[in-house]
């Protein structure tokens, strides 16, 4: 296990590890205990009461956040002729067909997102074993598979994310920077989990919503109480 930081440490100290927060008072004790020199990451963690062995019970999707990651993200299009055109016009910083598969082929991985037109997954499925590790292989159920790449590449650059459940069933999602405050933090966490109810499978039984914490990259994680959050509230 990899030793805890002094600062993640004395940011222990200042809450109940084994208290329930409502959503509000989890992300102010996120953001209070962020001490980094740098803007932290906050990011949910939702254990789901699923089987991700089964495939019904596959959680995997995407969600555009209100207010974005504050992150800037680089996306590649794997596109031809007119969809190239619309892609490159709609901010895609990079766009090819065989040539960008052969780029990545040798070794270049310097963007966050790629997305494909249908017509092109015969070139980009060569790339499963480059791309799929990293999780950045196009997919239809995310909505990087698609004929209107100029939407595709306007919501990714507004905040869109990918969720996907693991093995365990927990899901990790990124909601925004320290910086953005709570108000904007909640209705990011509040999209999301929305987001997650409505995609409960109907073959998953008992309690859906197990556990949630968030946490910023350098900061322990607090816990909520999942049956309050679960009503989005905005206390």
């Amino acid at each position: 296990m990899a030793k805890k930081g002094k600062r993640f440490l004395e940011a222990s100290k200042t809450f109940n590890r084994d208290e329930l927060y409502s959503t509000t008072e989890a992300l102010d004790l996120v953001t209070k205990m962020a001490s980094a020199k740098f803007d932290e990451t906050v990011e949910a963690a939702i254990k789901l009461g699923v089987n991700p062995k089964h495939a019904d019970q596959q959680i995997r999707g995407a969600v555009v956040l209100p207010h974005g990651t504050g992150k800037s993200v680089k996306v590649a299009v794997f596109a031809k002729g007119e969809k190239a055109k619309e892609a490159e016009e709609a901010g895609a910083e990079f766009v090819g067909a065989d040539d960008l598969a052969a780029k990545i082929q040798q070794g270049w991985m310097d963007f966050d997102v790629a997305v494909a037109t249908p017509d092109m997954m015969g070139v980009v499925g060569k790339l499963g074993r480059v791309l799929g590790p990293k999780g950045l292989m196009p997919n239809p159920k995310t909505g990087t598979v698609t004929m209107d790449v100029a939407r595709a590449i306007q919501e990714i650059k507004a905040g869109k994310i990918e969720y996907r459940v693991d093995k365990v069933g927990i899901i990790h999602a990124p909601i925004g920077k320290v910086s953005f405050g709570v108000e904007k933090l909640r209705d990011n966490f509040n999209t999301l989990l929305e987001t997650l109810i409505k995609a409960k499978p109907a073959a998953a039984k008992g309690t859906y919503l197990k556990s949630i914490a968030v946490s910023s990259t350098m900061g322990p994680g607090v816990k909520l109480n999942t049956q309050k959050a679960a009503t989005l509230d905005k206390e």
